[in-house]
């Protein structure tokens, strides 16, 4: 399976914040949308990524003055993103290895959806229960 096939099934929308959002407005749309990380945009194009993980570590290193400051001074920098032709294994792969959980879908230059290591998860269980059926219908007409 592929990545774009987690996109059909879960849509293709995308939340993210301009860089010079202060920090704790970029907190509510988290909470308010209740997800894990959101893109910092400029014009379409990704300057970073957000993630509860960057909130609670720079929380813990300065503080709540942190609150005050813009996105832009805490979001994670290096985004790695994928592509809806990559393999929900190399995304599993990737994702374990990296140690992060969300990654921006690219396609021809632009941004067409963002993916969580939850979505992943979700996308193999469903295999999984699929073949587990497939695999009992067989052996009932055996």
């Amino acid at each position: 399976m592929t990545v774009g096939a987690i996109l059909q099934s879960k849509g293709r929308q995308i939340v993210g914040v301009e860089p010079e959002t202060p920090l704790f407005a970029a907190i509510k749309v988290l909470a308010d949308r209740r997800i894990g990380a959101v893109l910092v945009l400029t014009r379409k194009r990704i300057e970073g990524i957000l993630s509860e993980r960057d909130v609670v570590r720079v929380l813990g290193e300065r503080g709540a003055a942190v609150l005050e400051e813009p996105v832009s001074a805490v979001m994670t920098r290096k985004v790695i993103h994928c592509r809806p032709s990559d393999t929900v294994a190399s995304m599993m792969e990737l994702m374990t290895s990296g140690k992060f959980r969300h990654i921006p879908v690219i396609e021809d230059a632009e941004i067409v959806g963002l993916i969580s290591i939850g979505d992943i998860v979700k996308w193999r269980l469903r295999e999984y229960e699929h073949e587990q059926q497939a695999l009992q219908d067989y052996i009932k007409t055996a």
